[in-house]
């Protein structure tokens, strides 16, 4: 069992030997929470409320949220746990944080009520506002995909173990998107049009939740423009395995995504890309 690592001791922030070492708590934590959340996927009849701005709210989503936030303030108690569920947080308070955890327990709540499967456990670690570790687990396929700054990115499928790798995009003639089911709009369709000039074929694949983001990650897609809002939450833990795998994650002019800089927790409009270089290029010509 891993033991209790104090946020305080001294040259262990952000080292890869303490993110090796939480590794496996997290990981155990992401399939606790999975767990609860496909009882109650199985179970059929979910009730369901709605946050201020609409969202759709599940029981699922809330006995995820109260296993990770009380099993990672067990695992390290000086550290404070930031979920989509207890996202009150003054700013006054969250700017000082230097490291944190920040928790979506159930990414992809529309997939999750539409019953396609595609939703996701996500949990980072922010060190200085960036994510150094990520875990995003999917309860129906019983996966888990987990990236550590320094180390890494793994997807664990059953008792298979691959490590990730990104693709490369200079040579490609097809140029394979990945594009959110539930939220797309007109801001992509522009885009892929003026991707569409530049190679010979476009491949779209629609896919929910965080889901978007690790398939970049693990080569199966090259690159996810999502020109649509979403929120800090819903990007750390595949990033950091997006990052750890060779790519990154950018915002619309081409600076690297950092956390917690501001007052409001939304992201802006962003592309993930497995080739860093390449894919910054062509997503930012291809902007409209």
């Amino acid at each position: 069992m891993l033991g209790i690592i104090k946020a305080e001791q001294p040259g262990l922030l952000g080292k890869a030997d303490m993110l090796a070492a939480l590794l496996p708590a997290v990981l155990t934590l992401s399939r606790h929470a999975g767990a609860a959340i496909l009882a109650i996927y199985q179970r059929g009849d979910v009730a369901v409320s709605h946050k201020a701005d609409a969202s759709p709210l599940t029981e699922a989503d809330l006995a995820a949220h109260q296993l990770l936030v009380h099993g990672l303030q067990q695992l390290t108690p000086h550290w404070p746990v930031l979920s989509e569920e207890s996202a009150q947080v003054p700013w006054g308070e969250r700017q000082g944080w230097s490291h944190y955890w920040l928790v979506d327990p159930l990414d992809g709540t529309k997939e999750f009520l539409q019953r396609n499967g595609e939703f996701t456990v996500n949990i980072a670690l922010i060190v200085h506002g960036v994510p150094v570790l990520g875990v995003v687990y999917v309860p129906v396929l019983h996966t888990c995909y987990y990236g550590v700054q320094g180390l890494g990115a793994w997807k664990e499928a059953g008792a298979q173990v691959t490590r990730l790798h990104t693709s490369a995009l200079a040579n490609a003639d097809t140029l394979r998107v990945v594009a959110s089911r539930s939220h797309r709009g007109e801001e992509l369709d522009a885009w892929v049009v003026q991707a569409a000039q530049r190679y010979a074929a476009i491949e779209l694949v629609s896919m929910g939740s965080s889901l978007k983001i690790c398939l970049v990650a693990e080569g199966k897609a090259d690159i996810y423009p999502r020109l649509a809002l979403t929120s800090e939450w819903d990007t750390a833990a595949a990033q950091a395995v997006l990052e750890a795998a060779g790519g990154t994650l950018f915002d619309q002019h081409g600076a690297l995504y950092r956390y917690n800089r501001k007052e409001n927790l939304l992201n802006p409009f962003f592309y993930a890309v497995g080739d860093a270089e390449q894919g910054r290029k062509l997503a930012l010509v291809c902007q409209a």
